[in-house]
Parts: C-alpha cells; structure tokens; sequence
C-alpha cells in the first residue's frame, strides 16, 4: 500500500512538470511593425498623438526551486518579432541575477537558471530583456520588464517558537482544562498546496495531555483523582507539529513542555505517632521547652501550615503548647511551675489542623489527635521560704537581744531536711541583728537609734543540713518604731537686741523649736521660762499654740550703761511621754534705737558680736597665720641647712677619674675651666663637711701620700705655707673636692699671663716673683696684688 501511494505521487508529479514546461515555451505573438519610410515621414506628426503597439510582450515565468539537476535549469525562450532568423539581432537580459543566476542565448533568446534557488530566501526575480542590432548595437525595441517566480516545494519543515516550554496546572484538575498553548511555524508558501498547512498532535503525555490538532492547545485528559501532586509531580510531553495537514509525507517539528501540578490543600495533616512521652525535671522554669511533637502533611507550603492546640487532660492549665512556623513543629512549653511533691505526671490530648483549609477538597472537620504524657522528675530543691519577704517592726528603745520577729522555710522535698538560717552580713555589716539557726528567729545584738536609721533591709538565709548547697534567701525589712527619746530644742541660735526706750509687753523676737523625734500626731511643743532664770522681772516667754513662742519685755526702758547684755532661759518641752524637755537660752542685747525702733548703736561687744566676725571665723583665720608663719621658718632653716653642690659637678662619681683636654680654652678667660674658687676662697671647705654623694670607703683621715718637695723661692713663703697646708687638708681629707681628680691639659691656651696655678703641675722658682702686674688686671686681682706684692716684712707684722 506504501508503494503504491508512492508510485501515485511520483506521477502527479511529473504530469506537473510536463506541463509547465510546455506553458513555458508558449511565446506571445506580436502585431505588424510599422517602419519609419519617406512615405510615412509625413505622417509623423499625425501620428504623435496615436499609442503604438509594443514590439512584444511577457507573461510571468516559473521556475521550480531547490533544482538538482547538473545542467543549467531551462526557464523559457524569448522571442521577437524582429528577429528573422537572419542573425542579425540579439536578445540582451538585465535585472534581478542576470548574467549571474540567470543567463540568455544572444542569439536564439533561450533563458536559463545557473544554479539552484530557495524560494524561502526569494521567492520571485525581476528581469529586463531588449533587441537590439548585433551590428551597431542599436535597440530595435523598448526594454520590457518580466518575473521569474520560483514554485515552492515542501522543503521546510515547522519549527515551534521555543524549544522547551514550561507550564502548570492546579491539582485535581477536571478534564479539559486549559494548561498552554503552543505554536509552530513553516517557511513554506501557505498560498501553494498543503506545505505550510500545520496539524498538531502529542507524542508523548498520554493519557494525561491531549493537544488541539489545529490550535495547539494543551489540556488536561484525565480527571481530579488521577491528577494527583503527591503522586505525580512533575510531566514531560512532546508535541508534533506536522505540515501538509498532516498526511503522510509532509514533514515534522517537535518541542518538549514541561508540566508541574501545583499543591492544592487537599491533605489533612497527621501525627507520626499516637502517643509522646517527655520527662521535665521540676525546678524547671515558667516558659522552657517541655519537647517538640511533629505532624506531617503531603501538601506543601502554605497548605502544609498547621496550628496545634491543647484540647484536653489532667494538664490543660499546666503546659502550652505552640507552632514553629519555621519546621510545623509543636513546641510543648511549661505554662506553670511544677512539683513533683504534689503531681508526678500529666497527660494531655493534642489536636492539629491545617491553618487554612480549602473546603473545596477538605472537610473543616479534617484534623488528628495524639496524647502526650509528661513525666515530672524529683529534683532536691532548696528550702522555700513561707513568704516572698517580710516585714518586722521593732522600737528603737528595744533592749539588746529582744526577739524582732521570725522567719520560716521548710524543704519541699520528700525527705524534709532540716534547715538552718543564717543572715547574709553583706546586708548587715554592722552585725546588729542575728538570727537563731534553728527556728529562724531575729533579735537585736546592738542598740537602735531611729534618728540614724529608719528602716533595716537584710536577707536571711536557710540552708540544709542534709546538703548545704541547697540555700535560698528572703529580704526582710525591719522598721525601727519611733520612741520620744529626744528633748526639743531651739531652731537655731538666736541672738536679738532690746531698744533702751522698750515699752513693757513689746514682742522682740520669735522662736520656734526642732525635735528629731516623729510622733505619730505630729509634734507639740511647749515654751516656758526657766524658774530659775534671774531676768523674771525683765522678760517674760508667751507660747503661740503653734509651737513657736513670743519673747516680751516686762517693764519699761533699759540702761545700756547699766547692763548691756541680757540671757533667757527658755525651757521647751514636746508634751509627750515620756516628757522630754531642754534649756535653750537666747541672748538680748541692749541697744541705742530712733523713734522707729530701728538700731542705732550697741555696745563695743554688742557691735563686734553683730557686725564683726564670729568667734570660731576669728581663731580660723588665727590658726591659718600661725601655719603659714610655720612654713616660712621651716622653709628658711631648710635653706640654712642647704648642702653646697661640689665643685665639679657630674652625673657620675668623679673620684679617681681622669679628665683629658684635648684643647684648653682661653686660659682664664675659659669660664668652663677648672674653677679654682677653692683656691681663692679657702674658708669654704671645712674639715668636718663630708661628701654627700657617698660614704667614703677609707677611714676619714688616712695618712698624706707622698708629694713632691717644692723648691722654695723668695718673697712668697706665706703664700707657699699656705698653699702648702691646704693641700696636705684636702689630701687627707677623701671628701673634699676635686676628689683626687687629675686634669691633664694638653694646650693651656692664650690670655693668661699667670700661667698655670694648678698645685698638681706648678714648680716655684727659686727667685723672688713681682706680683704688681696683677693689678694690670682689673679689679678682681687688685686685691691680690696688694696681698702678695709686700715686702717680707708687711707679713711679719
């Protein structure tokens, strides 16, 4: 049957060609010429208006594309009237490929395609053709435009607008339902046979996807309960897209969909197991994590949410339990404490369900349970005390190991070890409470004072015999009751003045009082003057009734000269019991007043006392000269005792040292030279003043090391003894300076007539010396000159 369809094809195919050809070779016939002659020269302005034939015309030519052959394709012949066969014309082509893909016969106008052509890349050709004269070149005609169009074959196949295509389709779907559209396209000529007529079809989907054979539309062939997520995801189908509407033979394209179910809630969610069991130990806290339950769901995101819910059991008010929206786990918490003491266990009935069902295929009654047990573990926990803390009072009078109050803890374990108290001393660290280890009771070990100290805050701790590490505490706040344990006395210390011409009852001052005391009804004093007071007869003391009181004088007009100061005893007492009472005595000067009563002058005590400084301002200021004056003699006999620096002065110890001088300065114009003060000076060392940088290692006086003998001269003896003697003190003496330093010079250097004076390296002459010169010096050496430029005889005397 295949072949015979074949068969069948192949000479539809040929009658099609054959019949083409013949058309192709059909040429146009063409009406007379009319030739330009002498006769007809005339005419020609009469005939300028008048449309002329053409020399000849085309119709359209076609020419198969995609040809195999070897030889050129033949397309057609060309032909004109004014060719005669002679030779003499030529057929010229222009245009769309001519000379290239299209070639003509000059002579017998024959066309022919070069190679093969793809109509899908052009599907039609314009060209030119013109006859002109072979000799001269001449056109015989106008040039007339034709068409070569190529006849399509079904040579492309479709191809679909991607590769791949994705899509989904909700669970549960019913059948039919729209899941993608896809599309295909054909380069072939749609207005030529069947070869870009498309037909769709599935090859790979079935049962689950059809496809609309002319739309390409995807549906769904299955109903709700064979579309299922949890069983199957994800689908992979082909579709074909067929031309020549999809009979046999045209060609094919094909493209892959992917297709997803999307979850729908369709799936309660369900315990993985029946019953749980946790154990928690007792002591632990409101709100820790008792353990975690799991319920799993086949749905998947948002429709595998889940809330669980205690709906029953012996613990509803004791444990919570809440979702972990991060796993959809349940989070059993402690809602109260426990104790093991009293409940042992608990059991709870769980429930879960989805937090947002779909009734379109769930049920709102579709829900699990589970039980859970809850084991409660013995821990030894510490004593508790009755109370969060307690409140005791006390009165500050109380004597020294009265019982305050007491505290109670009892071990709420099994075995009720026995407890002991003890305070905590960080809380009372004057030590002025204790407690009684064995029943908790408080008592005082120091007196109380309520005017220091009001309230009392200390904590009490119960341990356990059985393990010490076990301890608890409780704050206990001690007020300390107030006991009228204090006298009144004067609010401050008043010191007012009586005008010499005071009228008796006159009020002069006011005076109020202060108790530390706090009695509950507020304080009430009471003013009174003293019995024994001796100014009865000048002043007397009237109480206001508001715990202030009046002083009035008790007669008229009073000598300044006479008396000048006057004291009043005030006795005040506050009226309660016991009744305490204090003397408070208030000084009244007399004093010179106007008419107003306004002060004028008061006595020379009365004045300093009012407007000078007080007595306690005056020995401050006192005590501050006397230390100041301290300071300036200790300063100055710290001076006095003030240690001279040594000659050479160096962060090192100089004895025994060697000092080289490459080059000397000036001579005595070098004021950073040895000083030689000691030698101009000799009252400045002393024999009994030690070196102060060290102890010397020797014995203070050992015996003169040998010198040279110096050559005595003439005229300066004293001076040599004299030399002589306090060198032998400073040999002798390892404290006095230069500490048996050698300076050696290199180059004395120039400015200095004198020459060396240095007792280490200086040899007297044996002549006499003239000292004069050394009053060419200037005034420092005018004394010296002076000194030893004398006869012998100036010294004797």
């Amino acid at each position: 049957e295949s072949i015979a369809e074949k068969m069948r094809t192949w000479i539809i195919l040929l009658l099609w060609a054959c019949a083409h050809q013949s058309v192709n070779a059909v040429t146009l016939s063409r009406g007379p010429v009319r030739r330009k002659t002498k006769e007809t020269e005339g005419r020609q302005d009469k005939d300028l208006l008048r449309r002329s034939k053409r020399g000849w015309m085309w119709r359209q030519f076609f020419l198969q594309e995609e040809y195999t052959g070897t030889e050129h394709q033949y397309i057609g012949k060309l032909h004109s009237d004014m060719d005669r066969g002679d030779g003499t014309v030529m057929y010229v082509l222009a245009g769309e490929g001519a000379g290239t893909i299209f070639v003509i016969d000059s002579n017998s106008g024959d066309l022919h395609a070069t190679r093969s052509l793809d109509r899908e890349e052009k599907p039609f050709y314009t060209l030119r053709a013109q006859v002109v004269n072979k000799k001269n070149g001449l056109p015989l005609e106008p040039e007339t435009e034709f068409t070569v169009k190529l006849h399509d074959i079904n040579d492309n196949e479709p191809k679909f607008d991607k590769e791949v295509y994705t899509a989904s389709v909700p669970e549960r779907s019913h059948i039919g339902t729209y899941v993608t559209q896809v599309t295909a396209h054909d380069a072939d000529d749609e207005m030529f046979g069947y070869s870009a007529k498309l037909a769709y079809s599935i090859s790979q989907g079935h049962p689950y996807f059809s496809v609309e054979p002319n739309t390409g539309i995807i549906r769904t062939a299955l109903g709700p309960s064979d579309m299922d997520r949890e069983q199957r995801e994800h689908y992979q189908v082909v579709i074909e897209a067929k031309d020549m509407a999809g009979q046999r033979g045209g060609l094919t394209g094909t493209t892959t969909v992917n297709i997803s179910l999307t979850d729908v809630n369709d799936n309660p969610p369900r315990f993985t197991q029946s019953i749980y069991q946790f154990s928690v130990p007792e002591i632990t806290k409101v709100g820790s994590l008792v353990g975690r339950i799991r319920a799993v769901d086949a749905d998947v995101g948002r429709n595998a949410e889940m809330d669980y819910t205690v709906v029953n059991g012996d613990g509803l008010d004791v444990f919570d339990i809440s979702t972990d929206r991060n796993t959809q786990e349940g989070i059993l918490s402690l809602k109260k404490p426990l104790d093991y003491e009293k409940k042992k266990s608990y059991m709870l009935q769980i429930q879960v369900q989805n937090t947002h069902p779909d009734t379109q295929f769930l049920s709102m009654d579709a829900k699990d349970i589970a039980n859970i047990r809850v084991s409660v573990e013995d821990v030894d926990e510490p004593p508790q005390f009755e109370k969060i803390n307690y409140i005791l009072e006390v009165k500050e009078d109380a004597a020294v190991g009265t019982v305050i109050g007491s505290v109670s803890a009892v071990d709420p374990d099994i075995l009720r070890s026995p407890v002991k108290y003890s305070i905590d001393r960080h809380t009372d660290v004057d030590r002025i409470f204790g407690v009684y280890a064995g029943n908790g009771s408080i008592f005082l070990q120091r007196p109380l004072d309520r005017e220091e100290f009001a309230w009392h805050n200390i904590s009490v701790i119960a341990t356990e015999f059985n393990n010490p590490e076990q301890t608890s505490r409780v704050p206990v706040y001690i007020r300390v009751l107030d006991v009228n344990d204090n006298p009144p006395m004067l609010a401050s210390f008043y010191e007012t003045f009586v005008c010499e011409n005071a009228k008796a009852g006159q009020k002069i001052q006011t005076i109020s009082a202060v108790d530390p005391d706090d009695p509950v009804g507020g304080h009430r004093f009471l003013f009174s003057l003293a019995p024994e007071s001796s100014v009865r007869a000048n002043f007397s003391v009237r109480d206001n009734g508001d715990n202030t009181a009046g002083i009035f004088t008790r007669r008229t007009g009073f000598g300044r000269m006479h008396k000048s100061t006057h004291l009043v005893a005030v006795v005040i007492s506050d009226g309660h019991i016991p009744m305490q009472s204090s003397t408070g005595t208030l000084t009244i000067r007399v004093c010179t007043c106007d008419r107003d009563g306004n002060m004028e002058m008061c006595n020379a005590e009365a004045l300093s006392s009012t407007t000078g400084l007080s007595t306690g301002a005056l020995v401050a200021i006192l005590l501050c000269i006397l230390i100041l004056l301290l300071i300036v003699v200790l300063f100055a006999a710290l001076k006095r005792q003030k240690k001279k620096e040594p000659l050479i002065i160096s962060k090192e110890d100089v004895r025994d040292n060697v000092v080289s001088y490459n080059d000397e300065g000036g001579g005595e114009e070098d004021t950073q030279a040895f000083d030689i003060g000691a030698l101009r000076h000799p009252e400045v060392m002393e024999e009994s003043k030690l070196r102060r940088d060290i102890l010397p290692p020797e014995s203070l006086y050992p015996p003169p090391p040998l010198r040279r003998t110096m050559v005595p001269s003439r005229g300066n003896a004293d001076v040599r003894d004299f030399i002589n003697q306090r060198v032998q003190e400073n040999d002798g003496n390892p404290t006095a300076p230069p500490y048996d330093s050698l300076a050696t010079y290199a180059y004395e250097g120039n400015g200095s007539v004198a020459e060396s004076l240095s007792s280490l390296g200086s040899v007297s002459s044996e002549g006499e010396q003239d000292y004069n010169y050394l009053s060419e010096w200037g005034p420092r050496f005018r004394k010296l000159a002076d000194m030893y430029g004398g006869e012998d005889s100036d010294w004797d005397s």
